[in-house]
């Protein structure tokens, strides 16, 4: 019990520090950044050094050492604020950190994670491309050998810090086409002759989280960059993903619990007809189903960290907490917007924002659609 409280506490903690780090650094520049669709640089630099680009990385590393239940609360408070920031900074700690964590050399760990965890460099992963997205074994990005290098050419879509990330790992296709095993992951430093960023993408949501292209052109990468073996590059992106699931997870939960809290809030000071319109049925319901709905996400969230931090297989339940959190989010802003009401279309109010970011939660690192084949897979199994 003296265990459990102490673990408590320090997760209280630490939800404390990204609250406290969200209201001062982010809440003034929300709507700033997002009309301008302005990717804050300088502000992710910072949150390095609280701690928060370096969540699960090793304090050998640089990182804070921590688990996955502090990484859900991390990404979750800052989500509650900006929940741009907060799909940043959980693709900069799942994907390309992660990445590296996992599968890198301890050359590769001792060069890169350091930069990474303190948030001197961003981080970029590269999986998706034009026309290849849930079907990745189609990937046309092509690497070949020649002595001692890889020469990498093709485009990569929808990239997280495609622009600003200092580094990326980027998967490549160096067999054949659908081989699970023709795929190898590499490390790529911005700056390599024939690695450039493309276009940035103008979105619906999370507009202040850079999206763009990343284009290779015969970019000539040393065999040191290769992480883990030739050709393990499809099997390891499938274990990030699974992880990466929790980090979606974590965010859509973030955006639930900040529509949720404006709703609340806002119905208890608007009133029609005399009173308050929490004290409406229809508008008390739509809370009671929210507050339970969150509830059920969060316990399916940290079910699945729960699982992520004693090394245990988290595939199934890692699909079941993103796909329902993601739809969950989904559901909850819009009745959001039909509590505030006329004003809830407007961007006076926050929840405007939370339904607009909240769509990408069904479809980035894997649609609804891809996670219920995850799940009915696991199900009918034999």
């Amino acid at each position: 019990m003296m265990e459990m409280t102490a673990a408590t506490e320090n997760l209280e903690i630490i939800r404390q520090s990204a609250r406290d780090f969200a209201e001062t650094h982010i809440r003034p520049y929300v709507m700033e950044w997002d009309e301008s669709q302005h990717f804050p640089v300088d502000l992710f630099h910072k949150m390095g050094e609280y701690g928060f680009m370096g969540v699960l990385v090793p304090e050998e590393y640089g990182g804070s050492g921590l688990g996955y239940q502090e990484y859900i609360t991390v990404i979750e408070e800052i989500t509650k604020v900006c929940s741009s920031i907060g799909l940043s900074t959980a693709a900069h700690n799942s994907l390309c950190t992660n990445h590296i964590l996992m599968f890198g050399n301890d050359e590769q760990k001792q060069k890169y994670l350091p930069k990474l965890a303190t948030g001197e460099w961003i981080g970029a992963w590269g999986l998706t491309e034009p026309n290849t997205g849930s079907d990745a074994m189609r990937m046309k990005c092509v690497a070949t050998q020649d002595g001692d290098h890889w020469v990498l050419n093709g485009n990569k879509c929808w990239i997280t810090h495609g622009i600003s990330g200092n580094v990326a790992v980027v998967l490549a296709r160096t067999g054949e086409l659908l081989d699970s095993r023709g795929i190898t992951a590499f490390v790529v430093e911005r700056g390599t002759p024939g690695f450039k960023a493309g276009k940035k993408e103008n979105k619906l949501g999370m507009r202040a989280s850079e999206t763009a292209e990343m284009i290779f052109e015969n970019c000539r990468i040393h065999k040191s960059q290769v992480l883990g073996n030739v050709g393990d590059g499809f099997v390891q992106a499938m274990k990030i993903l699974d992880g990466g699931r929790i980090s979606i997870a974590a965010l859509s939960l973030g955006i639930a619990k900040g529509s949720y809290e404006a709703s609340v809030k806002y119905a208890k000071e608007r009133e029609q007809f005399g009173k308050p319109i929490a004290r409406f049925q229809a508008i008390a319901f739509k809370l009671a189903d929210m507050a339970t709905q969150i509830e059920a996400a969060e316990l399916l969230t940290r079910k699945a960290g729960y699982l992520k931090d004693r090394h245990l297989p988290v595939n199934f339940e890692g699909a079941c907490a993103k796909y329902y959190s993601s739809e969950l989010c989904v559901r909850v802003s819009t009745d959001a917007i039909q509590i505030h009401g006329g004003y809830g279309y407007t961007k006076d109010f926050p929840v405007e924002k939370f339904f607009r970011d909240s769509k990408l939660c069904t479809i980035g690192e894997g649609t609804s659609e891809i996670q219920k084949l995850v799940i009915s897979r696991h199900i009918l199994k034999s």
